[in-house]
């Protein structure tokens, strides 16, 4: 069984950042692709970040590109989501999730392509 938690979230105002951290445990984290997603008050969970299981290869959501940052240190078994220029659109629950595949071709941006979630965290964005 896999278990991951994360932490880092809190209250921040209009742009300013934030880094949120994912830790894993249970498998070896070091063979799997990650994830971060995000879900406001009334709307459905969304894609935010992908990152490959070496590190080597990641994918935004477009509202996240050149603000956002998906990066992982397998030692630590930890992934982070490094978040500048917060905007109050961002406030939102963010959730790490593991991609299960043995083969993963590419990175995953739907919800059901990834087996394992985190509690999520909390993040919230003020003028």
């Amino acid at each position: 069984q896999v278990q991951l938690v994360e932490s880092g979230g809190g209250l921040v105002q209009a742009g300013g950042s934030l880094r949120l951290s994912c830790t894993a445990s249970g498998r070896n984290f070091g063979n799997y692709d990650m994830g971060w997603f995000r879900q406001a008050p009334g709307k459905e969970r969304e894609f935010v970040a992908a990152i490959s299981w070496t590190g080597g290869t990641t994918y935004y959501a477009d509202s996240m590109k050149g603000r956002f940052t998906i990066s992982r240190v397998n030692a630590k078994n930890t992934v982070y989501l490094q978040m500048d220029s917060l905007k109050p659109e961002d406030t939102a629950v963010y959730y790490c999730a593991l991609d299960s595949r043995v083969s993963s071709w590419y990175l995953a941006t739907r919800k059901d392509e990834y087996a394992y979630w985190g509690q999520g965290t909390q993040v919230t964005v003020s003028s």
